[in-house]
């Protein structure tokens, strides 16, 4: 039976800043920052939270739904690293606000930013059970980062101040069903591989901390052992031949570009000029979202999936393969092939479009953001949003039916639509 993604579309925010003018301000080497390949980072602003982000996410592929289609949205898992309490699900927010059927499975998944191929994974075992024949699971990755980092330690020393620039905010929601009409998954074709490692993590609700070389050498260890596992499940496999693309998971694009370097050297023999060749062809595509929108952690790679699709030459069908890593660790390699009718479906959402239509930030109105009284921090009880904060910012959401986070009453948060 085929199984994979019916529909997707990426939600990046309301707001952006450009990274270039953050690395100057912030007195970074500029010479290194050229090494995260990034252009801008969307920001979460103080009436947008995981919850605002995953619906604005979901809702354009309900709203594309029959009746009776949304009705059988029967899993909605929800994946994030950024979640608001420590027992409720976001998801079941982002179920209300969408409103979907109540016969309807409803959890989080957290395993940094391998949750949103996690949440997939799991859809499609549903969608393949046929537990329940003709169902649908929605699965929305969303993830924030109001930047704040943990002082340095004996171990945490590594200089972390280069993951503010790349570090960003939206979701990414994609429909699983037994109809692919975007991205059929090979079925079986997938290599995992996991360890306990403390590359980067989230000691505090609102704070991240991590040694960044670290990070780099588990990122580049997985990639090489999910891709070697893939094949033992995939013999024919090869990394250079068999993909027409390749979709990573993009903590910024200097990491992806260093990781597909030693797979070509290693499992290929390539020399620096072919690799650079192959690169431009197979991965940039799926790094144009993510040079704007940043890592959105547990969204990245179904982000960079999506890039993949809209930006790909698919005249004829073509095979994916996808990298996925979450800190801490766990790591898959799978595939999967996209067409052009469903790439005309996805360039449906106008995901580039939402982007360049994003409020332009000033350095001084982010340095605002931090101010305390507009820093919606982990276990606020009570908050009335400002409505004069950024009013820039709120107006050009506003006439688009947007979520945004009106107020926090006794821990219960409470969104309005924007009109």
């Amino acid at each position: 039976m085929p199984v994979g993604i019916e529909a997707l579309n990426v939600y990046g925010g309301s707001a952006f800043l450009d990274v270039l003018q953050l690395a100057k301000h912030r007195g970074l080497d500029t010479t290194r920052f050229d090494n995260l390949m990034m252009k801008e980072k969307a920001v979460a602003l103080p009436f947008e939270d995981p919850v605002t982000f995953g619906v604005n996410a979901a809702k354009p592929l309900v709203d594309a739904l029959q009746p009776e289609e949304k009705d059988r949205i029967e899993l909605l898992i929800t994946c994030t690293e950024s979640g608001i309490d420590f027992g409720k699900s976001i998801s079941t927010y982002i179920h209300h606000y969408l409103g979907l059927n109540r016969n309807c499975r409803l959890f989080e998944i957290k395993q940094a930013c391998y949750s949103g191929i996690a949440g997939l994974q799991t859809a499609i075992s549903f969608v393949l059970s046929q537990a329940s024949p003709g169902a649908k699971a929605l699965v929305v990755a969303t993830d924030i980062s109001r930047f704040m980092t943990v002082e340095p330690g004996e171990v945490l020393t590594a200089d972390w101040s280069f993951a503010e620039p790349s570090a960003g905010a939206g979701a990414v929601a994609v429909l699983v069903s037994s109809r692919p009409y975007v991205f059929q998954i090979d079925v079986g074709a997938s290599g995992y591989y996991g360890y306990e490692v403390m590359d980067s993590c989230r000691p505090v609700p609102d704070s991240e901390a991590g040694d960044a070389d670290l990070s780099l050498m588990s990122y580049l260890d997985c990639c090489e052992q999910t891709f070697r596992e893939y094949k033992k499940r995939v013999p024919e496999a090869d990394y250079k031949e068999t993909f027409q693309y390749l979709a990573f998971h993009t903590p910024f694009g200097g990491m992806v570009k260093g990781a597909h370097r030693s797979m070509m050297r290693k499992l290929a023999q390539a020399k620096p000029p072919e690799i650079e060749a192959d690169f431009q062809r197979r991965v940039r595509p799926g790094m144009v979202y993510c040079q704007r929108v940043g890592n959105i952690m547990g969204a990245t790679a179904l982000l960079s999936l999506a890039s993949t699709i809209d930006h790909a030459s698919l005249d004829t069908p073509g095979r994916i393969g996808c990298f996925s890593y979450g800190s801490g660790c766990c790591s898959e390699f799978f595939s999967g092939v996209a067409s052009a009718k469903g790439q005309e479906l996805q360039r449906g959402f106008m995901i580039g479009q939402q982007l360049d239509e994003r409020y332009p930030l000033s350095i001084d109105e982010y340095e605002s953001l931090f101010q305390p009284a507009n820093a919606l921090r982990f276990g606020t009880r009570n908050l009335k949003i400002d409505p004069e904060v950024l009013p820039g910012a709120l107006k050009s959401v506003s006439g688009s039916a947007r979520l945004v986070l009106e107020e926090i009453r006794e821990y219960h948060r409470e969104y309005r639509w924007t009109s």
